[in-house]
């Protein structure tokens, strides 16, 4: 049986908590690369990617 949470490789391998074998994480959407292991949230990195486009959104 397929796992619904697989990104589309075919081999996903999803435990209980949501996290794949890979490193990827179930968010509630899509499976991502969760922002902890940079520790930053995701508000941070919108604000970082927003000021290398030049974007002064804080």
């Amino acid at each position: 049986m397929e796992d619904a949470r697989c990104c589309g490789t075919g081999t996903c391998i999803i435990n209980a908590d949501g996290e794949c074998w890979c490193g990827q994480r179930w968010n509630g959407t899509h499976m991502c690369f969760p922002d902890t292991l940079l520790g930053k949230t995701t508000d941070d990195n919108a604000k970082t990617a927003g000021a290398a486009l030049g974007d002064d959104h804080s």
